[in-house]
């Protein structure tokens, strides 16, 4: 239970206690600054408290988003402000303040030459919100003590302290003017998504989640419910029958509904949590892996090996999702700054994108191109229906290696006619992605200095080369022979050159994607020519394993958490270690019938490791509490 505090002589007839009653609140009530101070001084230590004007009319939507979203230390709304355990001394303070005051109306700073009372109002309907509302002060009092509060966007919602009667009827008359739920529905969806989620899938699955939340089901439920779901429809596709393939292609959808549920239902009901920012960020891999090991099972089953297509397909995909990935880490925070000095104003090729957008179906159409969660599911599942396994995975590689190409030769002309400055969080970020280990660490320690003097591309074009000379080693040269060796060794050496200098160039952000491919597609290509049974399966097991991995690293950074503890990178081997180890097994492996349990024991083994670390933290009070609104998957 949190603890609502009206400050204030009380309005008579007023459903504001009722209402933040339903929205979990102890509610009690104080004269003034002081009494709120004390009854604040006297809440538990780790609850959330908040402070309300009982003049306030409006929304209960509006109070649902400014007082109980949980991701803030502190949130207001005009006539309503709320803070976690860690702010409470900064309001402390400021109540103190104000009752030393006298409680008086006093303006408060909210950014430069700008009041708190005057930042508040701007953001309320015209309904007369005076400036003298004590929770309006103190938002402007913590934001003046370094304490950041987060305003949420009321958009029609109304949020008000009335400072007449008559101004009380009009905000009343806007309360009644606007549909609370209906409004609370349409927040509930992502603003940005595909074209088959927005139209085919969020239609209905937004009332689905409003049918959860009333029933007290949690985003997480949801989330593990999905899961679930695609790993029964995994199951039906390995059955290799076409009745099998009908079902995995219904569950699928089914499953991907949940998957839009359970985010909806976070923002229906604000219940954003650490642990729920890490089932969303994961499930979603495993499901759609899980899936394509599902369909090679149920292919073998029919005597159609596409074992090959299936880790093909998941080293495209998760390759696709880095290079997302690596670009956004790298552009995050650079557009603010150029090599001058001066903003930075854009590209050509930003300025043709948005030339494209103003056409309006243009916007959809690169949507769908590039092959989002909802059209890539769709596709999967009516394929898996109506045709093989193997035609799915040659339309999935397919569609993924045109949609790759078309994402990445767009980033790469943005990069390299935008002349901005990298940040050195950014370059941290694009470090940690590259989870580099001891191998290429040491490498790059005694190649440090020479590596500065390198020109803007070099670096990248040096790991794409090393990268390119591993895999064809392996897919060209006799696995138990010295050239594959030396082409791992010709790795180690270029991954330690290509991060051996901070990773600020304008190409920078493809060397991490860069060692993915190359890890993930060394492992494809010994598993693909050892040619014995078990090599392929135990091939996806050990790609997926350190897919997690790099998942779990990339949404760690995108938490605002860091990467992890470089004690589990080093365990982990980094990426040149783990591809030595891989490459090493192939040559020593007797006649091949040893490579599948090498492979399963180096999975399983990174399995855990990741596991165990990746648990640990999410489940801890450092997680960030997230909830993913980024580009569609």
């Amino acid at each position: 239970m949190s603890t609502a505090i009206l400050a204030g002589p009380p309005v008579p007839g007023s459903p504001l206690e009722g209402d933040l009653r339903a929205l979990g609140f102890d509610v009690h009530t104080a004269p003034d600054a002081d009494g709120a101070r004390q009854l604040i001084a006297s809440a538990a230590p780790g609850e959330r408290v908040a402070l309300v004007d009982p003049r306030f009319v409006g929304h209960v939507h509006a109070l649902r988003l400014g007082l109980t979203d949980p991701r803030f230390p502190a949130a207001a709304v005009p006539g309503a402000l709320t803070v976690q355990p860690e702010a409470r001394p900064a309001l402390l303070r400021a109540l103190t303040a104000a009752a030393d005051a006298g409680d008086r109306p006093q303006a408060g700073a909210d950014g430069p030459g700008r009041s708190a009372a005057t930042a508040v109002a701007a953001q309320a309907p015209r309904t007369g919100s005076p400036a003298a509302a004590l929770p309006d002060r103190l938002a402007g009092a913590l934001d003046a003590d370094g304490t950041a509060v987060t305003r949420p966007e009321l958009g029609s919602l109304v949020a008000a302290v009335p400072a007449d009667p008559d101004a009380r009827t009009r905000a009343a008359d806007a309360v009644a003017a606007v549909d609370d739920e209906a409004v609370r529905l349409r927040s509930a969806v992502k603003a940005r998504d595909g074209f088959f989620t927005t139209f085919c899938i969020s239609p209905y699955s937004r009332y689905l989640a409003r049918w959860c939340a009333r029933r007290g089901l949690t985003p997480n439920q949801v989330t593990t419910a999905s899961l679930v779901t695609a790993l029964i429809a995994a199951a039906c596709a390995a059955t290799g029958t076409r009745g099998g393939y009908a079902a995995a292609g219904a569950l699928l959808i089914f499953s991907f509904v949940l998957d839009c549920t359970d985010g909806q239902l976070a923002r229906y009901s604000l219940q954003y949590s650490t642990l729920g920012a890490w089932l969303d960020a994961t499930f979603d891999r495993a499901k759609e892996y899980a899936y394509y090991a599902g369909l090679a099972l149920g292919a073998a089953r029919g005597g159609d090996d596409v074992w090959a297509l299936a880790l093909a397909a998941m080293v495209l995909q998760s390759c696709r999702h880095f290079i997302d990935f690596s670009f956004n880490e790298a552009n995050a925070d650079a557009a603010t700054a150029a090599a001058d000095g001066k903003a930075v104003v854009g590209t050509p090729t930003s300025a043709l994108s948005s030339r494209l957008d103003s056409v309006g179906w243009t916007v959809w159409v690169r949507r769908m191109i590039v092959l989002p969660i909802g059209e890539r599911w769709a596709m999967i599942a009516v394929l898996t229906a109506l045709t093989t396994p193997r035609i799915v995975f040659y339309a999935l590689l397919a569609g993924c290696a045109f949609a790759a190409c078309y994402t990445t030769a767009g980033r790469v002309l943005r990069s390299v006619t935008r002349k901005a400055v990298r940040t050195d969080r950014a370059a941290r970020a694009l470090a940690d992605l590259a989870d580099s280990g001891p191998l290429a660490e040491g490498v790059g320690r005694v190649l440090r200095r020479p590596a500065r003097a390198l020109p803007g591309a070099l670096p990248f074009l040096i790991a794409l080369a090393g990268g390119a000379a591993l895999v064809a080693a392996g897919a060209l040269a006799p696995l138990d022979g010295p050239v594959p060796l030396l082409g791992v060794l010709v790795y180690v050496l270029t991954s330690g050159f290509a991060v051996a200098r901070r990773m600020g160039g304008a190409l920078d952000w493809l060397v991490p994607p860069v060692f993915r491919a190359a890890e993930y597609s060394t492992v494809l290509v010994i598993g693909a020519r050892a040619d014995v049974p078990g090599a392929l399966p135990a091939a996806f097991g050990l790609v997926a394993a350190v897919a997690y991995h790099h998942y779990d690293t990339v949404y760690r950074i995108r938490g605002g958490a860091g990467a992890p503890p470089r004690r589990l990178v080093l365990a982990l081997g980094g990426h040149e270690g783990r591809t030595l180890l891989v490459v090493l097994a192939a040559a020593l492996a007797t006649r091949g019938l040893d490579l599948p349990p090498a492979l399963t024991v180096l999975a399983v083994a990174v399995a855990l490791v990741a596991l165990v670390e990746s648990i640990r933290f999410w489940v801890s009070s450092g997680a960030p509490a997230v909830h993913d609104e980024g580009e569609p998957a």
